[in-house]
């Protein structure tokens, strides 16, 4: 496993976990990853506004950090499918929990878990 981009300079869990999560992309790519293994072309046109460039960014942290596995596959052209590592499955209740949260009290939310995991999954 790579090393971790940030080292513990904290004993708050809170903060160790948004220096591994936080990010405007990173929880709708955990989201998606938790449905099913994702090729990046499919990925970066199921989230509409961000770039192929912020996508790889994240993407690279999110490896890097030990949650998203990369795999590659050695075909012309090259094929490249991402997917959670059992690390990245964990975030699930955390997923699941900011969207409830969500619900809760962002004015205009209305979806639950399942049906905004569904539609982050349907493409």
């Amino acid at each position: 496993m790579p090393k971790p981009r940030h080292e513990n300079t904290s004993s708050c869990p809170v903060e160790a976990t948004l220096n591994r999560i936080a990010g405007k992309w990173k929880g709708l790519i955990v989201l998606r990853l938790l449905g099913r293994t994702w090729r990046f072309n499919e990925l970066r046109r199921s989230l509409p506004g961000c770039s192929q460039r912020m996508l790889t960014a994240q993407l690279r942290e999110l490896e890097t950090d030990g949650i998203v596995n990369r795999k590659l596959f050695p075909e012309v052209p090259p094929r490249v499918e991402y997917s959670l590592t059992n690390m990245g499955r964990d975030l699930e209740p955390t997923v699941r929990a900011m969207c409830e949260w969500g619900q809760v009290h962002v004015q205009g939310v209305k979806p639950d878990f399942d049906e905004v995991f569904a539609r982050a999954n349907d493409n």
